[in-house]
């Protein structure tokens, strides 16, 4: 049965079109009377088929945008920084940006209701980042350029998640792929295959390696470019996200599922590896035309929002901890005849800027965990005590004269560190030093600013009562060359850098300056993955060999804060699994090094009682 004449021969009078919009229904009207009335109709109508379904306003009848931007500007409160009105006029949609939009939505929705009653427009609302934020706009310019292309895109979308939406989908096989981060850390990918689907779980690489090693393995049989149905990206930190537009260089036209957060970070994260290749004299392996091909085809979710994404897959995402918008992936297979937990990166303890990982799910048979940290000898300490450890390098540095460098992950690893560093200066526990942002840390602050929905109750409060943490006085942004030298020419100070593990970006141009000077500290807070210089640092090189040869000492201090990783510790993955409802019939340890994923591995069968598996790459795993 055509669920979408279903649907519309039910209302024959007054629905004029109808189309899909991914897994979501959207119907058109030319009634104003039915489009501001017909709400119970349309509830019945959910009830009765189980599906999302919208009631839009065909664009014979809504006002024209000249007038609908008067209307808007006329309801909405001063006090709400109205800074945007944008037209999706193939959607019947109408986008209002403002820095306050809880005034724009007003009490349980009352102005926007008020809105679609006098203008027959949906009215949509985004936060505009206190931060001015480039990628953000046009990323938000890209989707709206191409919203003639992109109804047709989610349209298709629909029509293949409902070819054979009444049949009957509990029968079926699953396997799952390993295309990378089998054994090591890196280059995350997996291939989820059913009877029906072919879905692609992240597409990282591994930046610390070289040649084909940094890549997932994509040169065998079962990869097939046209027949992936979907990518789901869970979040956007390179090891995970860095082939995804590559994907879209090789052919792939399907949806990428993941958060508005981790859609807006990829992109600025892909736009900046394009850079540092073109740095480290190399060419790219895609453009930014591939960026804007992943933007056009991303499909946003919230977490808890459960969708369709083939005939035979559901999905649902859960905060995982780790970074803004990262996402633990609940899989509904078959009806549930089969259901799989990726939790890709996660943290399973508050931080600053995040509230802990999610460990209960509807339903749960096969999980996949990482184990970054999951050896024998990766106890974390306590947060309090990793805080004070941190502060106390930088003031004994700071007292003899010299400067900090932290290498920072962009993404959530920086921000993290700002809020820590911020607060001790804030209550004296520092003293009021200049602490320098360079590399894209700055542009990551701005999306975090749109998107405080997505940070801890603390940070997300600071945000709404306009005392955001990311434009704190403590922090200077260093932006050109010559703002750099400075640094490099000037007193005591703290930079935070990108790349995390000194392999290309700022970072690196500030070790090699202060590599030589005793006085000086670097501070690791990250993983740091074999092969990179910051594992090399970590481990006591002595002298540093520039790509462009230059050479330096290394006589700085070294140190390593094991307490401050975005990643779970042992313990804390150990009771992830124990806490786990419900409890997960295997586990599947990936995303680790070769000892640690195995010892952690064979703890959580000796302790839980669960069948274990650390696949190699290549290797395929039946789950049902």
């Amino acid at each position: 049965m055509d669920i979408l004449k279903g649907i519309t021969d039910e209302l024959p009078k007054v629905i004029v079109d109808s189309c899909f919009e991914g897994a979501n229904i959207v119907l058109y009207t030319n009634n104003p009377e039915f489009f501001r009335t017909g709400e119970a109709q349309i509830k019945e109508l959910v009830n009765k088929y189980k599906k999302r379904i919208e009631l839009r306003a065909d664009q014979k009848i809504f006002e024209p945008e000249e007038k609908t931007k008067k209307i808007i500007e006329s309801i909405i409160p001063q006090d709400a920084e109205l800074t945007n009105i944008i037209f999706d006029t193939q959607r019947s949609v109408v986008v209002i940006e403002a820095k306050k939009p809880g005034l724009v939505i007003g009490k349980q929705g009352s102005i926007l209701q008020e809105i679609k009653e006098k203008t027959l427009w949906i009215p949509q609302v985004q936060r505009s980042s206190s931060i001015p934020s480039q990628i953000t706009e046009n990323i938000r310019s890209v989707l709206y350029a191409n919203n003639n292309y992109r109804r047709k895109f989610l349209n298709d979308i629909g029509e293949k998640i409902y070819k054979d939406w009444s049949s009957d989908k509990k029968e079926g096989w699953v396997r799952l792929t390993v295309l990378g981060s089998g054994r090591q850390v890196g280059r995350s990918c997996f291939l989820l295959q059913t009877s029906m689907s072919k879905i692609l779980l992240d597409c990282g690489m591994d930046v610390a390696a070289h040649g084909s090693e940094k890549f997932p393995y994509f040169d065998i049989p079962e990869f097939d470019i046209s027949s992936i149905d979907a990518i789901i990206l869970s979040h956007a930190h390179l090891d995970h996200s860095a082939l995804v537009p590559y994907l879209y260089k090789m052919g792939y036209k399907g949806p990428v599922y993941m958060t508005a957060p981790t859609r807006d970070i990829s992109s600025l994260l892909a736009l900046d590896f394009i850079g540092v290749a073109y740095k480290q004299a190399s060419a790219p392996i895609f453009s930014s035309k591939e960026i804007k091909e992943m933007v056009k085809h991303s499909i946003c979710l919230n977490f808890n929002e459960v969708t369709d994404i083939t005939p035979d897959i559901r999905i649902t995402l859960y905060n995982s901890g780790h970074a803004l918008g990262s996402s633990m992936v609940h899989i509904n297979i078959g009806n549930g005849s089969h259901n799989l937990v990726y939790s890709a990166d996660m943290k399973y303890s508050k931080t600053r800027l995040l509230d802990p990982a999610i460990a209960n799910f509807p339903r749960v048979e096969t999980m996949i965990i990482e184990s970054t940290y999951g050896g024998k000898n990766d106890i974390m300490p306590p947060r309090a005590e990793a805080e004070e450890l941190f502060i106390d390098i930088i003031k004994k540095t700071i007292e003899r004269e010299g400067k900090v460098l932290i290498p920072e992950l962009g993404l959530g690893r920086a921000q993290e560190t700002m809020l820590i560093i911020d607060d001790a200066i804030k209550s004296g526990k520092l003293p009021k030093i200049p602490v320098y942002i360079d590399g894209m840390i700055w542009d990551i602050n701005a999306i975090h600013t749109a998107y405080p929905d997505f940070l801890s109750h603390s940070v997300k409060l600071q945000v709404f009562q306009d005392n955001n943490p990311f434009v704190s006085d403590t922090f200077k942004r260093v932006g050109s060359p010559t703002e750099r030298k400075e640094v490099v020419e000037g007193g005591p100070c703290v930079v935070l850098a990108t790349s995390g593990m000194l392999v290309g970006g700022a970072s690196v141009e500030y070790f090699k300056h202060f590599a030589g000077n005793s006085r000086n500290s670097i501070v690791f807070v990250c993983y740091q993955g074999v092969g990179s210089l910051g594992r090399q640092v970590q481990e006591g090189l002595k002298e540093y060999h520039s790509d462009q040869g230059d050479v330096a000492q290394v006589n700085l201090e070294i140190h390593k804060i094991d307490g401050f990783s975005a990643h779970a510790g042992r313990t804390e993955l150990l009771n992830f699994v124990r806490n786990c409802k419900p409890k997960p019939k295997r586990v599947i340890v990936n995303h680790g090094e070769v000892s640690k994923s195995l010892d952690l591995a064979s703890t959580i069968y000796k302790i839980e009682r669960i069948e274990t598996n650390v696949p190699r790459n290549l290797e395929t795993i039946r789950l049902k």
